[in-house]
């Protein structure tokens, strides 16, 4: 596939976060861009709204007929989630196009740039997003696609006028190794996506053989304690290469030091709360340390860095209550998380409305949940959100709740969680989770008030 020849480009589940980020990508270079996806959704509303045409109904009469034909002018990326049998997906396979994942077409974009690529298995869009917008805000500049909207951009790819690019690299499905990284940055290699890997020995294989495709004289940042290496470590509060020293928390704020060999930065005041963004910060200073930007500016922009949507995201912050959306679904993330809440508010009374993500995901780490949950003073958690899965036996939030270590927890649907809200009224509520449960997001802002 030759990119620079494409003209027209057609998205098979064009509301995914990473494949969105490719059709505004094409439709800002002035391609012709469109797509399916099954469902309409906020982000396919705004798409539609920038003059992207989609289709929600898997029907080929749908289909532009400038996208017909197979020609070296037409590129066909479809998602992995999208089901076998669709019957877009297959109208193009039997008219003879190839189809390609958005890794490969990120590993084409990128291939002779200035690769700057972010993995693990959480931390990736934060950092991935605070490293775009350090060199975005510096001035040195940058293209970046990446796996959340960038709540200072509002978008999921933003575009530069030099050859450097950041990019959100998903060990999904080993997507992560189509790319050649100048710069490769692992924030973390907990057991995850078992359904693809197996086991978590495969997994671990997969991120040493994502270090192993870093270009010939490039940097691999790697976090401290991973069963694998790098030419960096860095860390929160444990010495090595690069690490965070004195987290402060002073009125509601995150602050610290910057300490590696040849470079010290004190009092840096971060733009979003959270232990776990200090150490993504200090990931992201040593990738613009590399990159030779000066110490004043790196302050500045972590300062008005405002983090990614989903992401420790301020939704009510009034005199009376406190919500925050995340979309933490793995038991790591789940405890960074609320262990970041409880540092900031531990006088609180702290709710939690958890969505389940993927029956295998609870199936494997039901007690790594149910430990984590069991720091919720409230929890309310809802069903398990399947995406690509079928039921499992045996497998749903009643088992999940059974081994929680918690009095106060209740099996909910959305409806009920809205209706309890309303009633209860709590201070401090979070909601968390990767799939539907961002829909209660605009009712709970409503029914608490808006940010003040």
């Amino acid at each position: 596939m030759n990119i620079d020849k494409v003209k027209k480009v057609y998205l098979i589940g064009i509301g995914g976060i990473g494949m969105s980020g490719l059709a505004r990508y094409f439709q800002h270079l002035g391609y012709a861009v469109a797509g399916y996806d099954k469902t309409e959704t906020e982000l396919t509303k705004t798409l539609d709204g920038e003059g992207i045409a989609i289709s929600y109904e898997d029907d080929v009469e749908n289909i532009p007929s400038l996208f017909a034909e197979p020609n070296e002018e037409t590129l066909i990326i479809f998602t992995p989630a999208v089901p076998k049998d669709l019957a877009i997906k297959n109208y193009f396979l039997e008219k003879g196009h190839t189809l390609f994942k958005r890794s490969q077409v990120l590993g084409f974009i990128s291939a002779s740039r200035f690769t700057i690529a972010v993995a693990g298995t959480h931390g990736k869009t934060t950092t991935s997003t605070m490293i775009a917008h350090i060199l975005k805000d510096s001035g040195y500049d940058c293209s970046a696609f990446l796996g959340g909207i960038s709540t200072n951009y509002n978008s999921n790819v933003l575009y530069g006028n030099n050859d450097v690019v950041v990019v959100e690299a998903d060990e999904y499905d080993r997507s992560f190794l189509t790319l050649h990284p100048n710069i490769a940055v692992v924030t973390s290699a907990d057991a995850d996506h078992l359904d693809i890997y197996g086991d978590e020995s495969q997994l671990i294989e997969s991120f040493e053989l994502f270090l192993g495709r870093v270009v010939e004289g490039g940097t691999s940042i790697v976090k401290k304690n991973l069963p694998f290496g790098g030419d960096i470590l860095y860390a929160n509060d444990i010495p090595c290469d690069a690490y965070a020293t004195n987290v402060q928390v002073r009125d509601g704020e995150f602050y610290f030091d910057y300490l590696s060999e040849d470079l010290k930065i004190e009092n840096i005041h971060l733009g979003i709360a959270g232990i776990h963004n200090v150490e993504n910060a200090v990931a992201a200073i040593t990738v613009a340390k590399l990159l030779k930007i000066d110490a004043s500016k790196i302050v500045a922009a972590l300062s008005s860095f405002a983090g990614a949507k989903r992401r420790f995201e301020y939704i009510v912050k009034n005199e009376k209550h406190i919500y925050i959306d995340d979309y933490a679904h793995h038991p790591e993330e789940l405890r960074a998380f609320l262990t970041s809440m409880r540092k900031l508010y531990p006088n609180k009374k702290l709710t939690v409305v958890f969505q389940p993500h993927l029956f295998s995901r609870t199936k494997d780490f039901v007690d790594g949940f149910a430990e984590v949950l069991g720091f919720a003073d409230e929890l309310l958690l809802m069903e398990i959100y399947p995406a690509r899965e079928l039921p499992m036996e045996g497998v749903d939030s009643s088992w999940l709740a059974s081994k929680i270590d918690l009095e106060n927890k209740r099996i909910v649907s959305p409806e009920e969680v809205l209706k309890i809200v309303e009633e209860e009224r709590p201070e401090l509520i979070v909601t968390v989770g990767a799939g539907d449960i961002d829909r209660l997001v605009k009712p709970l802002k409503k029914l608490l008030g808006d940010v003040s």
